[in-house]
């Protein structure tokens, strides 16, 4: 298989998922194909770097583009919003607050706050998590919660400040409460452990799950001399 296209299907009576790994020179993300296996309406998340294969995917799939999720407003997660948007007429998502902080403007821009909607038979339930950004979502449709950079299999996204760490704690601990341990989890990017681990699996092995205190929690996620290559190896 090539290595720059991984097409991997998670399935369950609610939602099929698709993972399309994307590259950019050194930069690899993750994108998500989420179908309505009734409807075949489709919604992708956070969108970056090779529209062939999100076009590929949807055919393969049998299924109409309804809608784009951002998570947040970095550049790779952003990059192919517009033109999905433009090309088959549907809405892109991101929160109010991300919006407000990063002036991405578009006409089929909608923005969200934490009440779910549907597409399909899609129920689609935002969660904010404040934290790598001050208007990260995340998004859990069915079993499946699409993380972003917010929290990866093996660690969490980077914050700016001390702030901003105080927010990812209470980010993570809100999922914590709020997911069953069953649920995927698909994020942005993945650093050795492919996309689709449960949660109770992170529940036990991710480091950035275990802290009991904000400042504990903060002082470790702000530590200096981390390596971004390895950063989340703490052997």
């Amino acid at each position: 298989m090539n290595s720059n296209y991984i097409h991997l299907q998670h399935q369950s009576p609610l939602a099929q998922v698709t993972v399309l790994r994307m590259s950019n020179r050194s930069m690899v993300n993750y994108n998500y194909l989420v179908v309505d296996p009734i409807s075949r309406k489709a919604v992708i998340v956070d969108p970056a770097w090779q529209i062939d294969k999100i076009d590929q995917a949807l055919v393969k799939a049998g299924a109409s583009l309804s809608g784009v999720l951002i998570t947040h407003s970095h550049q790779d997660h952003i990059h192919l919003a517009k033109p999905l948007a433009s090309k088959y007429k549907c809405p892109i998502w991101m929160s109010e607050n991300e919006i407000a902080i990063s002036n991405f403007s578009d006409k089929q821009l909608i923005p969200i706050d934490e009440t779910p909607w549907s597409v399909g038979q899609l129920l689609i339930q935002p969660i904010l998590t404040p934290g790598h950004t001050p208007g990260c979502i995340c998004y859990l449709i069915g079993d499946n919660l699409f993380t972003g950079d917010v929290l990866f299999a093996e660690g969490c996204g980077l914050c700016s400040d001390t702030h901003a760490a105080y927010d990812m704690y209470t980010s993570l601990e809100k999922l914590k409460n709020r997911l069953a341990p069953h649920t995927q989890i698909f994020p942005g990017h993945s650093y050795g452990r492919s996309p689709g681990q449960q949660f109770s699996r992170l529940l036990r092995e991710n480091m950035y799950l275990q802290f009991t205190t904000r400042e504990t929690f903060a002082a470790f996620r702000l530590r200096s001399g981390q390596d971004r290559v390895k950063m989340f190896n703490f052997q």
